[in-house]
């Protein structure tokens, strides 16, 4: 069995517990792919697993990585597509932060037309996370007003973009000025600077968010629940300010609420499947278009995949961190 070049986690820390190993490479089980990895998606994910918050599934490689891009070397039995030399990105169950990696065959989607490998690696983690909690869970609708917490993070950025796509009315979030107007460009009717102005006012006066969804969570919630209109959603993706608080659920009777959330990775290879169908149905064509598009942040050598957490860490990134593998 030929050895890889890898990043593994040596032990629970912060970036500087990244470090490279070589590990076997991978063989396809059936109905999977290896795909040699040209890029890989930096995902706050990969930071939590790495801090020792957020443990692989069972039968998940231990290396950080939940997205890449490159080409496919190998396909085990039952695949029809992709086929052997495709070049694909897709949704990983962890090991992206590798030369090689396995995967699902249907987690795969194509290169979008005209778009390069470094920009299709970070497309997998943020449009399967949108997709499936705005979208198939959150049901937005054309001109539903839709708030979004973290607008220029990665998820951000494309819930913006995919948002104003379908016709919705879009606030966010942020905390800066050039943050703000990131926002604004992707198509942000109304970006918030949280620092300086109250997000629940706002909403309130443009008759309350239809949909909101949350990465912070905290003393955000009740604030959430507040700014809701009737019959509104607000779905949680993650907890960067705390997954408790104090909350009146009176105002979710009296409005009719939906509170919910999920995360991707835990979920059964099936339901992933059926997201990555309806991105290849609905959302693909609009990348092939160039009417969305990946906003890049940063990229950074593999052996240098400390430099890139340490880079997400600090919350100034604007869109997308990757590690150029190949």
């Amino acid at each position: 069995m030929t050895d890889m070049r890898a990043i593994e986690i040596t032990t629970p820390g912060g970036p500087e517990v990244l470090k490279p190993t070589t590990r076997p490479r991978p063989e396809p089980q059936a109905g999977q792919v290896v795909i040699k990895v040209a890029y890989a998606g930096v995902n706050r994910p990969d930071a939590l697993q790495r801090a020792g918050n957020y443990a692989p599934p069972p039968d998940a490689s231990d290396l950080p990585g939940l997205e890449a891009s490159g080409e496919v070397v190998a396909v085990g039995d039952g695949v029809g597509w992709p086929k052997v030399g495709d070049q694909v990105c897709a949704l990983l169950p962890g090991g992206g932060y590798a030369e090689y990696v396995a995967t699902p065959a249907a987690h795969c989607l194509p290169i979008p037309k005209g778009m390069g490998l470094k920009e299709a690696a970070c497309l997998p983690e943020t449009y399967f996370t949108v997709w499936t909690n705005v979208f198939m869970r959150g049901g937005l609708k054309a001109g539903e007003r839709f708030l979004i917490h973290g607008g220029s993070s990665g998820i951000g950025t494309t819930a913006i973009q995919l948002a104003n796509a379908f016709g919705a009315r879009v606030f966010a979030t942020a905390g800066n000025a050039e943050k703000c107007a990131k926002c604004v460009e992707l198509g942000a009717e109304r970006a918030i600077n949280y620092r300086e102005e109250d997000f629940a006012k706002i909403l309130k006066d443009e008759g309350g968010a239809n949909l909101i969804l949350d990465m912070v969570g905290g003393d955000y919630i009740p604030r959430d629940v507040s700014c809701l209109a009737l019959e509104g959603r607000l779905v949680f993706i993650a907890f960067l300010g705390g997954p408790k608080a104090d909350l009146n659920f009176a105002q979710v009777m009296v409005k009719r609420l939906t509170i919910t959330g999920s995360t991707l990775r835990p979920q059964s290879d099936a339901a992933k499947a059926e997201i990555a169908e309806g991105l290849r149905k609905h959302v693909w064509p609009l990348l092939d278009e160039g009417r969305i598009a990946p906003v890049m942040d940063s990229e950074f050598a593999f052996e240098d995949a400390a430099k890139a957490h340490a880079r997400m860490e600090t919350s100034e990134h604007i869109g997308k961190i990757v590690l150029k593998v190949g």
